[in-house]
């Protein structure tokens, strides 16, 4: 394969239906398929919406909303890896040959999580990741954090994800480039997207890898993306790195091509990623200590430990 196209949906399940949004995403697969794609990547909580009860939007302490019967209601109606809204995605992929990113609230341990499938063309699932960066100082309190940065193999591609917030933290897309990725897909539903996109641009250029973002459209939103890690070409001469940028209200599918056999001949001769890290002088990284004037005020914010065993 010479090429890999990934086509991002920027559009918004603003709606908690899956049974809708199932079958508006089923739709935008299958028009993915026609434009030649090779993969579609979904924003954020497609399946479920990002939507939280309205008991989480208060400032009540986390102990109380979770006993609240509206919250355990909203938690009750988070997907699980049987989910027959999973499956249908699962039996079109198989059907039309394509990899899918269908994301939305799943079951976890205690709490909901913020999850991201890979679905293979068989409509394997190959992947399932849960936002590690959970939101902790608004609504997403509420959910329960995943544990780990995961990679898979589409293709002979290696891709990995990260969600919304997780792009915020270089050691989420640095992890995932050290655990093989090629490619990092992106999962997102946030505004404020001008310094986003940019750092987006960063992690594709530090990490020598490739970056696709799909973000709902909206007001100081959209801007889904695509950024190539080759920011020189053969000669050293500065190029730019950008492969797709949406504007903020456009709704649809936005395709982005990646030229594998220019991305890997890039990763194996220039001098970035997992190059000549001076490895030793990050241990200052695994602390958990926190100091002024990052301290923020929490209630109930699981400790790393807590969800140990989340997926």
């Amino acid at each position: 394969m010479g090429t890999f196209t990934v086509a991002a949906v920027q559009s918004n399940s603003i709606l908690p239906d899956p049974k809708r949004n199932t079958e508006i995403g089923l739709n935008y697969v299958r028009e993915a398929k026609a434009l030649g794609a090779d993969l579609v990547l979904f924003p954020e909580c497609w399946i479920t919406a990002y939507a939280f009860p309205d008991i989480a939007e208060t400032d009540l302490p986390l102990a109380d909303i979770e006993n609240h019967p509206e919250y355990k209601a909203w938690c009750d109606a988070a997907i699980d890896d049987d989910s027959h809204y999973l499956l249908a995605f699962r039996q079109l992929a198989q059907e039309l040959s394509i990899g899918i990113v269908i994301t939305g609230f799943t079951k976890g341990i205690r709490r909901p999580q913020n999850s991201a499938f890979v679905i293979g063309r068989s409509g394997e699932v190959l992947l399932k990741y849960s936002k590690v960066h959970t939101c902790d100082f608004a609504t997403e309190r509420v959910l329960e954090s995943g544990t780990e940065f995961k990679v898979c193999d589409f293709d002979g591609i290696k891709l990995g994800v990260m969600i919304c917030y997780d792009r915020e933290y270089p050691e989420s897309a640095r992890m995932l480039m050290l655990k093989g990725a090629e490619i990092i897909l992106v999962p997102n539903d946030c505004e404020s997207m001008r310094h986003r996109v940019q750092a987006l641009s960063t992690r594709a250029y530090e990490n020598m890898v490739g970056i696709v973002m799909a973000n709902p459209p909206g007001d100081n939103a959209g801007n889904s993306c695509a950024f190539s890690p080759v920011v020189w070409d053969d000669q050293g001469k500065s190029v730019d790195n950008t492969i797709l940028l949406a504007d903020n209200r456009t709704e649809g599918l936005f395709p982005a091509t990646f030229d594998l056999d220019s991305m890997r001949n890039y990763r194996s001769r220039e001098m970035m990623g997992n190059t000549f890290r001076k490895v030793r002088a990050y241990i200052g990284l695994l602390s958990e200590k926190v100091e002024e004037p990052f301290i923020r005020a929490t209630d109930g914010v699981q400790s790393p430990r807590e969800g140990e065993e989340a997926q």
